[in-house]
């Protein structure tokens, strides 16, 4: 080791309360420049996925988010949302804030900066990936002063490093030692989450802020005893895009809940869209059927472990937690669910955070969401880690009987 590089180490160290170990078999960076915070999860544990198998440190990109009024994207450190630590249990991994500071002049100073990409991005006359062009590209790079010298075209290498094959043309092809870092203009991997990857949730723990807001509204805006958490997806983009059901059975998120060959059916307006009476009746249905339920052991297990889950899951459902997008339809749950003594409630805040929302639910002793929406997907995912139930609008789908019941 030179004596510049040393001292630049020694520098680092002095600099910060620990000392980043250089990983001598590489990096991977990547734009989550694909959807909102759902589409981002699910392409993060693609890629935590992708990064184990190359193993190769896995640098956390900032969280994409679109503010109204703003015209150019907002870039929230990972951190922000969720814990690291728990994420290095599993695999190397450091953020892209202390990556840029500490690793990047280092490693990847900006003379060898260059873009991977499947293939040429934007103009057929320009042979590049045009990383940083739109929104959020241009911002999410900008965010960290990156500028491209170069693109490398990784096709027709693809994401699936189950395929041995494919895994050994990734490592022999970019070579730790002349490739370092592997900086993707977007998530080397695919959506929805592959099926091998949806496991990799349980390493993604909510940051201690995000869980004492989560606790404190259960504790004091939510009426003493259990209560159900459900998704509501229905503002006018979401009702365009359930218009498409008929020619894509497998839209967005619906293999959590069809399968990721169908071989549960195929999604229905039911699923993507329910009416208010379906929600209504399925609800009813639900909370009848939990009150005449005991817990799973899996749910008793997690009681007896912590307190908070305690007061959560115990006793008779008393409220309805509401997430959407945009009609939380809190009116027509009450009137709905009045005779069954169980209300309807939302978090009021002027900006409410979606995370919180997540976090809510998480915690519901039963959880009612949207096959297609990869928003309910993440909270599916996080309640199965966990041994809690969940289940779908309109799936499986309603016998006719059931349908004109009286609950």
């Amino acid at each position: 080791m030179s004596l510049l590089l040393t001292f630049l180490l020694a520098s680092f160290c002095l600099k910060t309360s620990y000392c980043i170990d250089f990983d001598p078999l590489g990096y991977i960076l990547y734009c989550p420049c694909m959807g909102r915070f759902g589409n981002q999860a699910d392409h993060f544990l693609g890629a935590l996925g992708f990064s184990k198998a190359l193993n190769r440190t896995l640098v956390l990109p900032p969280w994409i988010e679109y503010r109204y009024g703003e015209r150019r994207s907002t870039q929230v450190p990972f951190d922000t949302y969720f814990k690291v630590e728990p994420l290095r249990e599993f695999h190397k991994v450091v953020t892209m804030e202390a990556f840029m500071e500490e690793v990047a002049p280092i490693e990847w100073p900006p003379d060898k900066r260059v873009a991977f990409c499947y293939s040429p991005r934007g103009p057929k006359d320009v042979e590049s990936c045009n990383a940083k062009e739109g929104n959020p590209f241009g911002p999410f790079w900008d965010t960290f002063n990156v500028d491209f010298v170069a693109s490398e075209f990784y096709g027709p290498l693809h994401y699936d490093v189950t395929n041995k094959d494919n895994l050994d043309r990734w490592k022999g092809t970019y070579k730790p030692s002349e490739w370092p870092v592997l900086a993707f203009t977007g998530s080397p991997a695919s959506f929805p989450v592959s099926e091998e990857n949806v496991p990799l949730q349980k390493h993604l723990k909510w940051s201690n802020r995000i869980e004492q807001q989560a606790d404190e509204f259960v504790r004091t805006k939510l009426p003493k005893g259990a209560f159900v958490g459900i998704h509501l997806r229905n503002g006018p983009d979401w009702t365009r895009a359930c218009d498409h059901i008929p020619e894509s059975p497998n839209l967005f998120a619906a293999p959590q809940c069809l399968g990721y060959r169908n071989e549960k059916g195929v999604a229905t307006r039911d699923m993507c869209l329910p009416s208010k009476e379906l929600i209504i009746r399925q609800l009813k249905r639900t909370i009848k059927g939990l009150s005449q339920s005991g817990l799973g052991k899996e749910a008793l297990k997690m009681i007896h472990e912590c307190l908070e889950t305690r007061v959560r899951f115990l006793g008779e459902v008393k409220a309805v937690f509401v997430a959407s997008d945009s009609n939380h339809m809190l009116e027509v749950l009450r009137d709905g669910l009045r005779r069954m003594n169980v209300t309807a409630v939302r978090r009021e805040e002027e900006v409410s955070s979606p995370h919180v929302d997540l976090a809510i639910l998480g915690r519901a002793r039963h959880f009612i969401g949207n096959c297609v929406s990869s928003f309910t997907a993440f909270v599916k995912r996080e309640r199965d880690a966990k041994g809690f139930p969940s289940t779908f609008w309109g799936f499986p789908a309603e016998k006719k009987a059931k349908r004109h019941e009286e609950l």
